[in-house]
């Protein structure tokens, strides 16, 4: 027979075996995760070494270097706020590139997203033969950020360039295009146009996922192609052309190659964008701390855009999951 303090320690035995084996299986999983948080690190470490020295670490030198006067062959020296002070107060080049860069964002990101959103609306087609249209289409954006097709671009519209042949069977006389600060920065422009193929590729891809049934509905009820258009393409592809929006005006604060390849920005300044000028500073007269300093206020200016974006976009931007635009 059982006493009633051996009964007492059965039950408390009885009591706990459950909690140490839930306890002991906690243990398990924990210690099992924790080796699948290492398994997962190890194959990350790859890209978390590669942008911790070649990301992070370059932009907080970066940081630091727009605080000093550095040439490369000495040491920096510290500076404080002058770089600043002096772009902000006494740089004429400064306010030349950043007015002509405005002036390229503005034209230019407009028109790349019309005709890339016109193009892709004629490439959204059930024809014979549209996958081979809409790689050639596609094809000059492969190359279109290349040296070779900058340099292309500027024997077209030279003086004596392929454009200006063409308007001569007309009976009209070119100019020089790149070397006349009226139109200099317009080719320019148009060459940025003329590399729509990633935007379109978007835009195709949005397209393709707008119900047809909305433009069946709206058939039934006597919409025309423009009114379906501004009903119904348009607030359907909304995030699609906000996404394109933001990268096109990243993108456009950042264009360097075509101006240094075709125009040097020249002439009288009338191209220099922002990247050349820094381009000058850093590796021309080798004041890497100035450049730097410039570099982050591209930073900042570029971030003020984008978020001035996103504020606006509640306004147009429609979101289905929203039931409406966004909030």
């Amino acid at each position: 027979m059982l006493l009633k303090g051996d009964e007492r320690e059965m039950k408390v035995e009885a009591v706990h075996k459950p909690a140490a084996a839930k306890l002991r299986l906690a243990k398990k999983k924990v210690k099992g995760t924790n080796d699948n948080n290492l398994a997962g690190y190890i194959f990350i470490s790859p890209w978390l070494l590669g942008f911790l020295l070649l990301t992070a670490w370059p932009i907080i030198q970066s940081f630091y270097l727009s605080f000093t006067e550095y040439s490369l062959l000495e040491a920096p020296t510290w500076t404080g706020t002058d770089n600043y002070a002096n772009i902000f107060s006494s740089d004429n080049d400064f306010k030349t590139s950043l007015k002509v860069t405005f002036l390229f964002v503005l034209f230019s990101v407009p028109l790349k997203l019309f005709f890339s959103l016109m193009v892709a609306m004629l490439l959204n087609k059930s024809l014979k033969g549209m996958n081979l249209y809409r790689t050639a289409i596609y094809f000059p954006s492969l190359i279109g950020g290349s040296i070779a097709v900058s340099a292309l671009w500027r024997n077209m519209f030279n003086l004596n360039g392929y454009f200006n042949h063409v308007l001569a069977w007309f009976g009209i006389e070119g100019v020089g295009w790149i070397t006349n600060p009226h139109t200099s920065l317009g080719t320019l422009i148009l060459l940025n146009t003329w590399q729509f193929g990633s935007t379109m590729v978007i835009f195709l891809a949005g397209l393709k996922q707008i119900p047809n049934e909305l433009y069946e509905s709206a058939s039934v009820d006597g919409a025309s192609k423009v009114r379906k258009f501004f009903h119904i393409t348009l607030p359907m592809l909304s995030p699609v052309m906000f996404f394109n929006l933001v990268l096109g005006i990243i993108g456009s604060f950042q264009m360097f190659t075509s101006a240094f390849i075709i125009t040097q920005g020249g002439p009288i300044n009338s191209t220099y964008m922002y990247a050349l000028f820094l381009y000058d500073k850093a590796f021309k007269h080798y004041q890497m701390g100035y450049a730097s300093a410039l570099a982050w206020i591209l930073l900042v200016i570029v971030a003020l855009m984008t978020a001035i974006n996103f504020l606006v976009s509640r306004y147009w931007v429609f979101y289905e999951t929203d039931g409406g635009k966004q909030k």
